[in-house]
């Protein structure tokens, strides 16, 4: 057995205050939609970086910008979605984080997908409870409920509880890809019924992705929401202009929060990082909001800080 390499990307951006990402459509089978992903061929790219915008280019139509390695990813029995792969050929992974400012139209057989597509619990943007998750929680419950012993019942019911609280103050929005992890090894998601040949998934537990891909997505997720709190990259998901509410729906689409708006506010004015324009918005459906910018300058001068979230 050889080893192929696949260089898959998550493309992220925002819009109407969601949060999308860029995924091929496939045919009809076990998953709608697959990540942009390639083969790493040496004799022909150079660096990893130019293969993956070129066959992002060349499979979605869009022109990538920011870009971060993410991880690499390798279990057995993973596929590739690459069609040069050849079978029996070990796949290994190796995920990409990508941010762009605007949804242009892609290709007809891609499409810029909600991450709540993929993650329905994900988001506590509508109150202090999610049904989504509500409706998942019997299942953790009876999956703790037959374990072998009580040592890995008070195992599984600490992990349970750490990762999907009762109390929603102590969720930590960062914990993305453990919550898919656990629920994949639950045997709830469409991927783990897949690889068992078991039934269908359980309700809310989100649609499924190709091969691995909702766990690299899970990946880029956490990734993001950990890096919004010391880094400004919202800033890479904004256009050149915008109002503080806009950035602020942006941070809660991406963080899946409500945000307490005067303590972003005050937060936010803290760090320097956006300057008043002078120029009012009158179509914001209320009172006409000022325009501001992204300070480049002051990342030189912190560019450790990122943005407080505080919650509703």
């Amino acid at each position: 057995m050889s080893l192929a390499i696949e260089l898959s990307a998550v493309v992220v951006t925002v819009k109407d205050n969601e949060a999308l990402v860029l995924c091929l459509n496939l045919p009809r089978g076990e998953a709608a939609f697959a990540l942009p992903s390639g083969p790493f061929i040496p004799e022909n790219h150079r660096t990893f970086d130019l293969a993956l915008r070129a066959f992002v280019r060349e499979q979605t139509g869009f022109d990538i910008g920011y870009v971060e390695q993410l991880y690499s990813f390798g279990d057995d029995g993973r596929q590739g979605i690459a069609a040069s792969a050849p079978d029996g050929d070990r796949v290994v992974s190796v995920g990409y984080l990508a941010l762009t400012p605007q949804a242009v139209q892609a290709r007809f057989d891609a499409a810029w997908v909600p991450f709540n597509r993929f993650f329905p619990w994900e988001d506590w943007r509508h109150g202090d409870s999610n049904p989504d998750l509500e409706a998942l929680r019997p299942a953790l419950r009876d999956w703790c409920d037959t374990a072998a012993t009580g040592t890995e019942h008070a195992l599984r019911l600490r992990r349970v509880e750490t990762l999907f609280p009762d109390d929603f103050d102590n969720w930590n929005e960062e914990r993305v890809l453990d919550r898919y992890e656990l629920l994949y090894s639950v045997g709830l998601t469409g991927e783990a019924q897949r690889t068992r040949d078991g039934g269908p998934a359980a309700p809310s537990s989100g649609e499924s992705m190709a091969s691995d891909h909702r766990r690299i997505l899970a990946t880029g997720l956490s990734r993001l929401r950990g890096k919004l709190k010391y880094r400004p990259v919202i800033f890479e998901l904004m256009p050149e202009q915008f109002t503080l509410l806009e950035l602020q729906k942006s941070l809660e689409a991406l963080s899946g929060l409500r945000l307490h708006k005067q303590n972003f506010r005050r937060a936010l004015d803290r760090t320097g990082f956006v300057t008043p324009l002078g120029i009012m918005r009158e179509d914001t459906g209320g009172r006409p909001a000022e325009l501001y910018s992204y300070n480049r300058d002051q990342f030189h001068f912190s560019p450790s800080l990122g943005l407080s979230l505080p919650r509703a």
